[in-house]
């Protein structure tokens, strides 16, 4: 069988001195047996045959082909036609073997589905069983995923995050599911990586976006790591093994390494810059455009001229030149003079 599903032939000489083709693949991957494979593989190159025509040529008993073009008919390999006797007629293979291999594949992601359940419920009681156990091994894509999942899916009064490349999933991609979380009192403190906020459409789309749904958001010019901790319970650290991403992660129960990890994340949140949304109220026709505030923001936070471009799809020399009209609006020699000039006129507010 092809890669497209058709079924390859070859002509053999069966008994009776018909003619049927032989299958290159055995298909027994899709739940047939042996016997069934040669009624099918028959029926191919003897359309509208009976049960004893079959049978002859498959070279058994009449009863035995009928029981196999009966389970044949069932699962969509055949198709009888009324009258006597009646006769069958096999279905094309491309359409109907290659459906029977979606079956098998929809089945085997269901078993792999069932397996990953049963390996979580499997870690989860053995954790409980052995209190002990404060650091757990995740690898794979799936199983971070999924035990990121949870974590934030059981948090009942906060979330606080250290934000930063490599990303696996897109940016963004769990903006909904936190905005739900949020409206339901779980609190999100997010510090990010200048590298985050510099992510093309990242703050735009993403990041701006939580914080008027209620996240405070900071920014550090580099960050050590990834972390998101729920509640005060339990945390995960994900990292990688190879510049595609996340391949490992380890779960962190309540410890003194989860301890240690809070500690940090709040020395972090004190040194980290605010970030707000600088984008203007509706109500407010003084102070800067949308994207004077932007940058404001932007500068603000530490970020280099060439995260700003990035950011706000300028070219540097656009960028340069807004910033140095800026600083000569403000009256300011530097980008802190600046960024404490706006606040002052609340402009960062």
């Amino acid at each position: 069988m092809r890669e497209d599903g058709v079924v390859a032939a070859s002509w053999q000489v069966a008994a009776g001195g018909k003619r049927i083709p032989e299958l290159e693949l055995e298909l027994d991957v899709v739940g047939l047996s042996d016997e069934s494979q040669l009624v099918y593989t028959v029926l191919v190159g003897l359309p509208r045959g009976s049960a004893s025509e079959i049978a002859e040529a498959c070279g058994m008993g009449a009863a035995v082909a009928g029981r196999h073009l009966s389970a044949l008919v069932k699962n969509g390999l055949a198709i009888r036609s009324a009258g006597r006797p009646p006769r069958f007629t096999a279905a094309a293979p491309d359409v109907a073997v290659t459906e029977l291999i979606r079956e098998s594949e929809r089945r085997l992601d269901t078993a792999r589905s069932l397996v990953r359940q049963l390996a979580e419920t499997h870690r989860e009681a053995n954790r409980i069983s052995d209190p002990s156990i404060a650091v757990e091994l995740l690898t794979g894509h799936e199983d971070i995923n999924s035990a990121f999942q949870r974590l934030t899916g059981s948090a009942q009064h906060r979330i606080r995050a250290f934000d930063r490349p490599p990303y696996v999933n897109r940016p963004g991609s769990d903006l909904e599911n936190q905005r739900q979380r949020q409206h339901t009192g779980v609190a999100h403190r997010v510090i990010y990586d200048r590298a985050a906020v510099a992510w093309p459409g990242r703050l735009r789309d993403d990041i701006l976006p939580s914080v008027r749904a209620g996240e405070e958001a900071r920014v550090r010019a580099e960050l050590p790591l990834k972390l998101v901790i729920a509640d005060d319970g339990s945390a995960i650290i994900p990292f990688s093994l190879a510049a595609g991403g996340h391949s490992v992660a380890y779960l962190i129960h309540r410890s003194p390494i989860l301890a240690a990890l809070e500690a940090l994340f709040e020395a972090e949140w004190e040194r980290a810059t605010p970030l707000r949304d600088t984008s203007p109220p509706a109500a407010r026709n003084d102070g800067p455009d949308a994207d004077t505030r932007a940058l404001l923001g932007l500068l603000a936070s530490g970020c280099t001229d060439a995260a700003i471009a990035r950011t706000q799809g300028w070219s540097e020399r656009t960028t340069q030149r807004r910033i140095h009209r800026l600083m000569t609006e403000l009256g300011a020699a530097t980008r802190f003079q600046a960024a404490a000039q706006a606040a002052r006129r609340g402009w960062l507010q």
